[in-house]
């Protein structure tokens, strides 16, 4: 917690108005994938841990929860 780094890239930078719950965010085992839902139904994932980010949709209905099957 004595650094913070911000990423920006695949995530929206201006006008984002998305909230995640806890259970919003998902790692897979290895810790390098990771799925993020929003209650305003956007989908994102990373295949790098996080370091960068893909939008999947943004035409979801509210996402409470997600998990790598």
């Amino acid at each position: 917690g004595r650094t913070f780094e911000t990423i920006e890239t695949g995530l929206p930078q201006h006008d984002a108005y998305h909230l995640v719950y806890r259970h919003g965010l998902d790692v897979d085992a290895s810790g390098r994938r990771l799925l993020m839902a929003s209650t305003t139904g956007s989908l994102w994932y990373s295949d790098d841990g996080g370091t960068s980010f893909r939008q999947i949709t943004s035409t979801l209905p509210p996402v409470f929860c997600v998990q790598f099957a």
